[in-house]
């Protein structure tokens, strides 16, 4: 069951479920004006299967436009939580690589904010690059759909737009990295009642391509997220309060490699099977 936010013809957002691959149903009759209406809830797939018996307007896919799958909630992320993250992190920097290293196995993850709501970029809309970056990569990730108690309640796809040069430069720089403009895309939207167990087969793959052609491609498993999703979100809510939830990217386990970095118009596109496929252009920002 996947949820989303969509905007119409008329400028209008809302909430909705996907009827199946081409139709959106409407949640607004249903009461649900945001999706913390249903991410919420006890039971938040059978909070959705209730507004879906309402039998909504539905409009075609084509005809509207997906907006990032978060109302209020801010994004956070997780850093270093597969092998390969690790491996590219101390490839980056000596100066830096002795912190990751200890990281990756360490009982407290690293977490780092990432960006506000309002911040974020949805399926279609531009990511950026730093103009002052000379090596920028997308980091493709799953994203743990967390609710106002800390309990995880759904998965979406992100994108976690990183300056890796200036990140190696000095651990110190890292919110420079990772926290810019258009610097965050999540989508295409969030879905429900899939176990943790079930998640973990789910295979995410990264494929870049640049004037039609693929300039880079990977794929790695959700397997090998090192972390166990409840641990991730229980620190993450330790001696905090998140009042509309949170959107927490899991770290990313494909890395393109050293002499790759990215060019305006390229065209990045992140699948996880479980969920469906987000894709963004490149511009400089």
């Amino acid at each position: 069951m996947n949820l989303c936010r969509f905007r119409t013809s008329d400028g209008r957002i809302r909430a909705g479920l996907m009827a199946d691959a081409n139709t959106i149903q409407d949640l607004t009759p249903a009461g649900v004006e945001r999706l913390d209406a249903i991410l919420e809830a006890d039971e938040p797939v059978g909070r959705a299967r209730a507004a879906a018996a309402t039998n909504g307007h539905r409009f075609a896919l084509a005809d509207v436009q997906l907006c990032p799958p978060i109302d209020r909630q801010e994004v956070w992320a997780a850093g270093v939580t597969y092998l390969r993250s690790k491996a590219a992190r101390m490839e980056e920097s000596d100066f830096s690589a002795s912190a990751y290293d200890r990281v990756y196995t360490a009982t407290r993850p690293e977490l780092f904010f990432k960006s506000l709501p309002e911040k974020v970029v949805g399926p279609g809309e531009p990511v950026g690059i730093r103009r002052d970056a000379r090596w920028s990569v997308p980091e493709p990730e799953l994203v743990l759909v967390v609710n106002s108690h800390g309990r995880v309640v759904g998965q979406t796809i992100g994108n976690d737009m990183s300056s890796r040069d200036i990140e190696g430069e000095n651990l110190l720089y890292l919110p420079q990295a990772k926290i810019y403009d258009r610097s965050c895309a999540l989508g295409p939207w969030i879905t429900l009642g899939a176990t943790e167990a079930d998640v973990r087969t789910w295979t995410i793959r990264l494929t870049i391509r640049r004037g039609g052609a693929v300039a880079f491609a990977g794929e790695t498993t959700v397997g090998n997220l090192q972390r166990r999703f409840d641990d991730l979100a229980a620190f993450l809510f330790r001696s905090q309060k998140f009042s509309h939830g949170a959107a927490l990217l899991t770290g990313t386990g494909i890395v393109p490699p050293d002499d790759f970095t990215l060019q305006p118009a390229d065209d990045i596109a992140i699948e996880v099977s479980g969920i469906g496929l987000l894709r963004n252009p490149v511009v400089v920002v």
